[in-house]
């Protein structure tokens, strides 16, 4: 529900009951990951996506029933070999979508969820989509770190759920968890949705270069935090970097090691090192190789990174910390602009967090959508 939240919320407060169709689990090449999810309105409109079109149009109509009839519905959609352009997925991949209507009685603690989102508080919503007893379909539990509020139906569905959410929430996943009717670990028939809100990755690009002005706009794009540091003052303005959710002025290695001493960097945050100057990249990158991050890249010419390699050595940097470093950065696309190089950069950091081999899909057998690698 993350790209419909605030839509959804809009409508809430306005006291509109809303359908929501939301991606539960997919198979194969799916085009659209569990969370992904579509409005339908009281007027007809829609908002959202939950395949990127293929079965939009089966969706809107089953929301439109399940806000007459207020029964949510857990709806398998997959190949239809007579009517795949209707109903189907044209991909080859199957999904699953509970749709459910939302409104102020259904779904009372939203503003809760919101309030959360908004302030950057980890926060789990656990949804019962499948059951034996249908009364039983649509409850929810909002789950965070040190709290929780709502319930699924008993105690021991509480407990067994609370915890597998919460290991969920501190992952960062989202999916679709099994068991029995009363929470029995070992049962089946039901099951329960978890979709997690949590606060965006951070990316820190460092150098104030019109590489990394690109870079601010590509990662915003992708839906990063955007950081961009630099130790030079006449550089480092809001004013050169307007895409950056923040601009510093500081040292990059005494900026970044700050921000992990006070826990703000996690194995999602990506770090750019831009400046390809010796007195600024070898200490950031000295901190940046030793911590749980999800991508360290630095830019410069083979023989900058030969150089920079020798100087993290002499730092003390092991084999296997300097093999965590992308340098040259970038995937190899021919990128000559600091807006194509930016692109090269984006498309190297999903290739590492999906797994992806960053060649022509044209020339690439087997599936499309491979599993997440961390």
């Amino acid at each position: 529900m993350h790209d419909v939240l605030d839509e959804v919320f809009r409508r809430w407060e306005a006291g509109e009951t809303v359908g929501v169709g939301t991606v539960v689990a997919t198979f194969s090449s799916a085009p659209r990951a569990p969370g992904a999810a579509m409005l339908v309105g009281a007027e007809g409109d829609a908002v959202g996506s939950v395949s990127g079109g293929c079965v939009e149009g089966a969706v809107y109509e089953l929301a439109q029933q399940v806000v007459a009839d207020g029964v949510p519905v857990l709806q398998r959609y997959g190949v239809s070999d007579d009517d795949a352009f209707a109903v189907g997925l044209t991909c080859g991949g199957i999904i699953d979508i509970f749709v459910e209507r939302v409104d102020r009685e259904t779904m009372p603690d939203l503003p809760a969820l919101v309030a959360s989102v908004r302030e950057g508080r980890p926060v789990a919503l656990v949804t019962t989509i499948e059951h034996p007893d249908e009364t039983m379909l649509g409850r929810r539990m909002l789950v965070w770190p040190d709290d929780v509020r709502g319930g699924l139906g008993s105690d021991r569905v509480d407990d067994a759920v609370l915890d597998d959410a919460r290991g969920m929430l501190a992952g960062g996943r989202t999916g679709t968890l099994h068991y029995g009717p009363d929470g029995q670990r070992r049962g089946e028939g039901m099951s329960v949705f978890v979709n997690t809100f949590e606060p965006p990755p951070r990316m820190l690009v460092f150098g104030a270069i019109d590489f990394a002005a690109a870079m601010a706009r590509m990662g915003a794009y992708l839906g990063y935090e955007v950081t961009v540091c630099d130790a030079r003052p006449v550089f480092a303005t809001k004013t050169r970097f307007p895409e950056a959710d923040e601009v510093v002025v500081d040292w990059p290695h005494r900026y970044l090691q700050a921000e992990a001493d006070a826990g703000r960097i996690d194995g999602r945050t990506v770090v750019a090192v831009l400046t390809h100057d010796p007195k600024f990249d070898v200490p950031v990158l000295e901190v940046a190789l030793r911590l749980d991050v999800g991508y360290v890249g630095a830019m410069g010419s083979r023989r900058t990174h030969d150089d920079r390699l020798a100087r993290l050595r002499e730092a003390g940097l092991s084999e296997a910390e300097l093999k965590r470093l992308a340098s040259p950065i970038g995937l190899d696309l021919g990128a000559r602009t600091p807006e194509e190089t930016a692109v090269s950069i984006a498309a190297e950091i999903i290739a590492l967090k999906w797994g992806g081999g960053g060649r022509r899909l044209a020339d690439v057998d087997g599936r499309i959508h491979a599993e997440q690698q961390r």
